[in-house]
């Protein structure tokens, strides 16, 4: 550590003191200091000299004491330097990362940015990441999101429930609770598939021409369900999303009493997709 110099200047009464006080920091060192900020190097190296200048002439402080002091500086100046590296290295591990950044504007406005991490820049000694094309401090990153939390997060899901379809009574079923996903995970359409819950490899694909799709709520024509036979099915909806999203396990349905139809105007064969808001057509899956 070099050695601590400050100018011997003269009062009034011609006795000599160090010439060093807050005066000697950069008006920029200044602003950037604020009331209730924690202490820094700077501010101990300065504490030391104004004891120095302010000790008793008639009982010195020890030099002991000085040096004891300086070596405890330079432990804080390693320690602080090391918090810094620290720091640096879990910005660089952030690069590929879904993170949320909470920013103040320089109105005051608070600005929340969700997206993944492209680079981390050390500029001043500061770490920043760029979160789609815009910079911010390391230290403004408030959380960093798993990508398989993402992906359950956003991708398309159906809500639980159990439904019944009787040959006795044939009515339309409705299932409800269906998200298409959001941001990059969102779908467009999807295919239904009923799946023989005792024999899953046994499929039965819904024709488009039997079900409708409008603001989250499927409804199956009754005629769909006209010749499927009595037992206990799982609805699967195969989504378009980017992850070629499969909800088999969220929705159930009971058919009860013997088919009146035939096989021939069933709803069973045919492939393709819907759209959101259009009729959706079915597609049939090997169980996997």
């Amino acid at each position: 550590m070099a050695g601590l110099i400050a100018p011997i200047l003269r009062d009034d009464q011609d006795k000599p003191y160090l010439g060093i006080s807050d005066s000697s920091q950069t008006e920029k060192e200044q602003a950037e200091r604020k009331v209730g900020s924690q202490l820094g190097k700077e501010d101990f190296l300065l504490l030391l000299v104004t004891q120095m200048q302010y000790q008793d002439p008639l009982d010195p402080a020890d030099n002991t004491d000085f040096v004891a002091q300086l070596a405890q500086f330079s432990a804080l100046e390693q320690m602080s330097n090391l918090n810094q590296t620290v720091s640096n290295n879990s910005a660089y591990a952030l690069i590929g990362q879904e993170v949320l950044v909470r920013h103040t504007t320089s109105t005051g406005d608070t600005q929340e940015v969700q997206g993944t991490v492209q680079k981390v820049t050390i500029r001043n000694g500061s770490a920043y990441v760029t979160v789609d094309g815009q910079d911010f401090l390391y230290d403004e990153v408030v959380e960093v999101i798993d990508q398989n939390y993402l992906i359950s997060t956003y991708r398309p899901k159906v809500m639980v429930q159990n439904l019944e379809f009787s040959h006795f009574d044939p009515q339309d079923i409705k299932i409800s609770g269906i998200d298409m996903g959001s941001n990059d995970y969102k779908a467009n359409s999807f295919a239904v598939v009923l799946m023989d819950s005792s024999d899953m490899e046994k499929t039965i694909a819904i024709d488009k021409k039997y079900f409708t799709y409008e603001k989250g709520v499927l409804t199956i024509d009754r005629e769909a369900l006209a010749s499927v036979e009595e037992g206990k099915y799982i609805v699967a909806f195969v989504f378009d999303d980017a992850n070629k999203t499969v909800d088999y396990e969220h929705v159930g349905l009971e058919v009860k009493g013997t088919p009146t139809a035939s096989g021939d105007d069933s709803g069973t064969g045919g492939s393709g997709s819907g759209t959101e808001g259009e009729n959706t057509t079915g597609g049939t899956t090997d169980g996997n």
